[in-house]
């Protein structure tokens, strides 16, 4: 049986790409969670591949049922969320999960599974570091820059509760720390 790794970072964190750089390690038996998503297909994306797409009429059913370990609605009609019978379909293939997931339902996950999940928490060195990535990335406007500020900083409250915080202030640094983390925890 598996076990989970739950990932949680502001957004600039460097989470995906220390997520990306776990993912490489065959030795550690990762698979990545496919999230639900009431949003329609982009480009290539297919169905159970990088999402499972769902209307938001079949996410509110699933929702209402207890289908998933997660969710949020991020506006109207667009929800995401962690179904929970794929994780437990992965996990009992003896695959250990990762999830990519908001700060609450990091939290929730965790506290559902316990001693089976590990949380991590991705931390920016400073808010000012932050602004700078996400400003150097040159995909956000500046009012959705703020606005991914004015979020880390409500998620940075969240970061006493993981198991693990790791400061990317250096990415081979932050990528080294959290392998080492990841296989300790593996390896229990």
């Amino acid at each position: 049986m598996g076990k989970l790794i739950i990932f949680s970072a502001p957004s600039g964190s460097g989470k995906s790409t220390i997520i990306g750089h776990l993912m490489k390690n065959p030795g550690l038996n990762l698979a990545f969670s496919i999230s639900a998503t009431s949003r329609p297909p982009r480009g290539t994306e297919r169905d159970g591949v990088e999402y499972f797409f769902l209307t938001p009429e079949e996410f509110r059913r699933r929702i209402a049922e207890g289908d998933f370990l997660e969710y949020e609605e991020v506006y109207e009609d667009h929800f995401y969320g962690t179904l929970k019978s794929q994780v437990e379909k992965q996990l009992e293939t003896g695959l250990n999960v990762v999830l990519d997931v908001d700060v609450k339902g990091a939290c929730n996950i965790k506290h559902l599974y316990g001693g089976r999940a590990l949380s991590v928490f991705i931390q920016p060195p400073s808010i000012g570091e932050l602004r700078r990535r996400l400003e150097r990335r040159g995909t956000d406007a500046p009012e959705v820059i703020e606005r991914r500020l004015a979020k880390a900083a409500y998620e940075l409250e969240f970061a006493s509760k993981f198991d693990h915080v790791v400061v990317n202030n250096d990415l081979a640094e932050a990528e080294a720390e959290t392998l080492q983390i990841v296989s300790q925890f593996l390896r229990l």
